[in-house]
């Protein structure tokens, strides 16, 4: 059993290699990682041009793991992702061509550009870790993950994506504009480069990566910290702004972010703080507004943030039972 310390400092190792490529964005790679330490999937949500391919791309290699991409478009259907069965004339039977799903990290590029169809064919993969072509089921590799991306700001040939899939997403993430000074870092590294691509290193193997995940398990979680993120999550199902609140599936995707994010911070159990850092990517895209919210421009983060402003956390006194374990420690 991997020990926390080693957890952690491979989790940093990935994060420092990432950041070679990913310039000033070490919140959002954090949020990614952690993700994928919570065995979840990721939908990164931005505009054009800034490192959503890249980030994905980045972390495949940083984690050792195999890299399929997808770029959606409308015409794709559900076989070309899954795979289908081919006639092989020479040996007179139908032999099974994979599509790129079978990988460790999939980058579902633009997701919200291929008809529902093809998207539902991702559904199966993402929650069971299997896809089912005809009467054949193929399990798929471990760790499986999927990283999509979209754009916000083209609507035309679009599909949005049902709220059924959004809740198959651990986490959204944005990444944001750069500063100015990361701007010229970004620039500098590439004429410095000299190279179009740059060359990532792998930190971990799938081995090591299958160990940090099972080592987030051990990260305990206090009574009332639990009763924190139940409360938080009951809160989205009752505020005015909100039409439908976050189900149970939000409460467990928040429970192993703030697991994951503890483990980030060297910890050995969560803290409200954990919860508070990642609810919004957990829960903000879970949840459906009233429609009128859209003409005031108010969005799940919106909604989110206010609750957790509202909701009184357990004060450290509640929690003075909480004792860090040394984190060195080996768990049998």
């Amino acid at each position: 059993m991997m020990t926390l310390e080693e957890a952690r400092r491979c989790a940093g190792g990935v994060l420092d290699e990432v950041g070679r490529a990913i310039v000033g964005k070490r919140d959002v790679s954090e949020l990614v990682l952690a993700s994928i330490l919570a065995r979840g999937h990721v939908l990164v949500e931005d505009y054009p041009g800034l490192a959503k391919t890249l980030m994905a791309r980045s972390f495949a290699s940083t984690l050792g793991l195999t890299f399929g991409r997808v770029q959606f478009t409308p015409d794709l259907l559900p076989a070309d992702i899954t795979g289908s069965f081919v006639y092989d004339q020479r040996r007179s039977q139908f032999d099974f061509r994979r599509g790129p799903l079978f990988a460790n990290l999939v980058l579902g590029d633009e997701i919200n550009r291929a008809p529902p169809k093809t998207q539902a064919a991702l559904l199966e993969a993402m929650q069971e870790q299997q896809i089912t072509v005809e009467d054949s089921t193929y399990q798929l590799d471990d760790p499986f993950i999927v990283i999509a991306t979209e754009n916000p700001i083209e609507f035309e040939g679009t599909y949005p994506l049902p709220e059924a899939q959004l809740d198959r997403f651990i986490a959204r993430v944005t990444v944001g504009y750069p500063q100015r000074d990361e701007q010229w870092e970004i620039l500098l590294r590439r004429i410095e480069r000299k190279a179009e691509e740059i060359e990532l290193r792998a930190v971990v193997d799938t081995e090591r990566l299958l160990q940090m995940q099972r080592t987030v398990e051990e990260v305990e979680v206090d009574e009332k910290i639990g009763y924190y993120i139940v409360d938080l999550v009951e809160a989205t199902r009752s505020h005015g702004d909100v039409d439908v609140g976050a189900s149970p599936r939000g409460a467990l995707a928040t429970l192993k972010l703030a697991r994951s994010w503890a483990l980030l911070r060297g910890r050995d159990f969560v803290t409200p703080e954990d919860v508070k850092a990642v609810a919004v990517p957990a829960l903000a895209h879970r949840l459906t507004l009233r429609p009128e919210l859209w003409v005031r421009r108010v969005g799940g983060d919106e909604v989110v943030a206010a609750i957790l402003d509202e909701l009184p956390a357990p004060s450290a006194r509640e929690l003075e039972h909480q004792v860090p374990q040394p984190l060195n420690h080996e768990r049998e």
